[in-house]
């Protein structure tokens, strides 16, 4: 085998911590040479959106790399219980995870407005009960 048919190249992966690393893949074989048959491949453009109920809250419960070039993952949903684990390829796995990131930015900003309501109506509680005299130094 001659020393142009050694490939290697590098992809970034992002961990679930949200740490990068890159991996260098070293094989010998052409760089665009299909991949094996890995099984079946689904090729849904919105993997949040189950096929069964039609709810857009379908999570990944595990995912590893199936190869080079796509992931096996293992999706549910909490509506109606659907599952499935099957291969999909890096660019609609990277949709997913934009997808979920936009979802957890969504719950960041709900939980941040539901703690400062809480706040205000503890502390409307709290000034109520120091202007009526319901607080006494006991209390504490």
């Amino acid at each position: 085998m001659s020393q142009s048919e050694n490939t290697n190249y590098v992809r970034r992966v992002v961990l679930p911590s949200g740490r990068a690393i890159e991996v260098v893949y070293f094989e010998n074989q052409p760089a665009h040479m299909p991949q094996p048959a890995l099984g079946i491949t689904h090729e849904s453009p919105d993997l949040h959106v189950c096929p069964e109920c039609e709810k857009h809250l379908v999570y990944p419960v595990e995912w590893k790399e199936a190869s080079t070039t796509h992931w096996e993952v293992q999706l549910r949903c909490p509506n109606c219980e659907w599952h499935t684990v099957a291969l999909y390829s890096q660019e609609a796995v990277d949709r997913f995870d934009a997808e979920l990131d936009q979802g957890t930015e969504a719950l960041v900003r709900d939980l941040k407005r539901l703690t400062h309501a809480n706040m205000e109506a503890e502390i409307e509680r709290f000034s109520s009960a120091l202007a009526s005299d319901g607080i006494w130094p006991m209390d504490f």
